[in-house]
């Protein structure tokens, strides 16, 4: 649908407010998630556990020396290799790594500046990424971010410093507040792999990567960037979605870039089984193309708190906010 015919009226200021995220409201997330993690190890209830569990290295093993075997070790640490050779038994001693690198992976292209419910798509996913920063400082790990939109890579190499963690949050919001409904700039078809690419240059080893976009674009191509990265690194997505699907919406809907508001009128048949049509041949082919990537997925959708959603699925009480 051509958006730019659609009568447009001034928007109220109440309107907007979902349209774009601010940089005090991504700063506050850092007091909302003190009791949580994306770490590997996580509680029973979450859903990263069982079924994802095995799937999440977390940190790596620094080798600390090679011993001879005292009653009571681990056996699984046995090195077979100077045993044989020094005919007595030895182990491997290994300390886990004192931290590690979390790598953020923000999708801010212009699909992304869509919402029917609350906010934008694009805030949402800001809201992730902020959380991922946020949380990885605060537990002793290095927090760095590949940020992107259709025309621009914004990376960050994960330091551990609240200065980093600003920068990062900068890009953020300067890319967020570029988000236009009639934009000049033309969608990327390349912009998601040019954004994994360069994350794979940064995530050598023993980092966990969080993609959180809406996974338009997904590719054969992306499929083997995210497995070529999920070999050596822990990768996980939170796809962001809409909150309603077209045969749920209302007789109408309000569109706002954040300065003009139209009204989008979903009455004609037409026009819902066109968009119906689009939305259903997106969503199966996001489906075949996710089942196939080497990581764990969590679906957030715009339509409800960020932080509220982030702590039902990693099985961590939701606090009521007052």
């Amino acid at each position: 649908m051509n958006w730019n015919l659609l009568k447009r009226k001034k928007a109220k200021a109440e309107s907007t407010s979902g349209a774009y995220a601010e940089l005090d409201q991504l700063i506050r997330l850092r007091f909302e998630t003190q009791d949580f993690s994306l770490r590997p190890t996580q509680p029973v209830s979450s859903v990263l556990s069982g079924r994802y569990g095995s799937k999440l290295r977390g940190r790596g093993m620094d080798f600390v020396e090679i011993r001879r075997y005292l009653p009571g070790d681990d056996t699984r640490t046995m090195d077979w290799k100077v045993t044989a050779r020094t005919r007595q038994p030895h182990v491997r001693v290994c300390a886990e790594e004192k931290d590690r690198a979390v790598l953020m992976i923000v999708d801010q292209r212009q699909n992304m500046f869509f919402g029917t419910k609350r906010q934008m798509k694009s805030v949402t996913a800001a809201e992730c990424g902020a959380v991922g920063v946020w949380r990885a400082l605060a537990s002793g790990d290095r927090a760095g971010a590949i940020v992107f939109n259709d025309s621009e890579i914004a990376a960050v190499r994960p330091q551990r410093s609240e200065a980093n963690a600003m920068t990062i949050l900068g890009h953020i919001v300067r890319m967020n507040h570029a988000l236009k409904v009639d934009a000049d700039q033309q969608p990327n078809p390349n912009a998601f792999n040019n954004a994994l690419r360069r994350a794979a240059q940064i995530a050598t080893h023993d980092v966990l990567i969080v993609i959180v976009s809406d996974m338009a674009g997904v590719d054969a191509d992306s499929e083997r960037l995210v497995a070529q990265m999920a070999a050596h690194n822990d990768v996980l997505t939170l796809m962001t979605h809409d909150h309603s699907r077209l045969d749920a919406f209302s007789n109408s809907l309000n569109v706002s870039n954040g300065t003009e508001q139209t009204e989008v009128n979903f009455t004609d048949k037409t026009t819902r089984d066109h968009l119906k049509s689009d939305f259903d041949q997106e969503q199966h082919k996001l489906e075949k193309h996710l089942r196939r990537l080497a990581a764990p997925m969590l679906m957030i959708s715009n339509g409800e708190d960020t932080v509220t959603q982030l702590r039902r699925q990693l099985g961590v009480p939701v606090l009521k906010k007052t």
